[in-house]
């Protein structure tokens, strides 16, 4: 008789039931064929609690990692894998492969991606973020001027340092086109505010089309611009990519 015939029917549907409400699905899943192999001597019931618990562990884990990268609010999902280094030879690949490994976050050190648009900044931007995510890093990716936007809306609101704080305990934060369009003085200040609240305790990538001794122009205040520029480039690496426009790629 199986070991869930007869009179163990009813305990062994309690059993999963049990394992449903505690979450432990890879468990539930599989608990029947490893009962098999426990009864039928090919497996000991402490192998095969660990196999299971194994399987439960790397679900679980994989569950974390795929609700952090949507809680990051990546716009789309790209992987180094993916990307094209023949189509940008100028790039040092070694260097972006090794950010993965995240030392630059263990340091508080910041990423600057600087280059046309279409060259790949925001694809690589995402991909370590998304590295970040699966090694347990709180991400959030979002765009310069939706960040700006909300920053203005908390101020307005009386809110502004409850939402600095915010956005200050992200383990890594991807500020993406700063420079896409103009940033006036009161947008420059608490840009400021936030980059100065994330220094030197968390890290920073930022993606623009503007080299940074243009950003003079984009936050229209010297004053403003050497303050941001200060806190940001204390530590940092910048990836400047001089190729052309993927979204060209093939045309003509």
């Amino acid at each position: 008789m199986m070991p869930y015939e007869g009179k163990m029917t009813s305990k062994f549907q309690e059993l999963l039931t049990n394992l449903d409400v505690l979450g432990l699905n890879k468990i539930n899943a599989y608990l029947p064929e490893y009962i098999d192999q426990i009864n039928g001597q090919q497996l000991s019931f402490t192998d095969a609690m660990l196999t299971l618990t194994e399987a439960e562990l790397r679900w679980k884990t994989e569950q974390q990692t795929q609700q952090r990268i949507k809680r990051a609010r990546f716009p789309q999902e790209k992987t180094l894998k993916a990307f094209d280094f023949n189509f940008q030879p100028n790039i040092n690949k070694q260097e972006v492969v090794g950010f993965q490994d995240l030392a630059f976050m263990e340091k508080q050190e910041n990423l600057v991606f600087i280059g046309s648009p279409g060259v790949g900044k925001t694809h690589l931007a995402i991909s370590i973020g998304i590295e970040a995510c699966r090694q347990g890093k709180r991400t959030l990716f979002i765009n310069c001027h939706e960040l700006l936007s909300r920053l203005r809306v908390a101020y307005e609101k009386g809110e502004l340092d409850r939402s600095i704080n915010r956005y200050a305990r992200y383990e890594l934060l991807i500020i993406d086109e700063i420079g896409y369009l103009p940033i006036d003085h009161d947008e420059a200040n608490l840009l400021f505010q936030l980059i100065n609240a994330r220094y030197e305790q968390n890290s920073t990538i930022i993606t623009s089309n503007t080299d940074l001794s243009g950003w003079v122009e984009i936050f229209q205040n010297p004053t403003v611009t050497a303050a941001i520029l200060d806190r940001l480039v204390h530590h940092v690496h910048v990836v400047k990519i001089t190729g052309k426009s993927y979204r060209l790629k093939g045309v003509g």
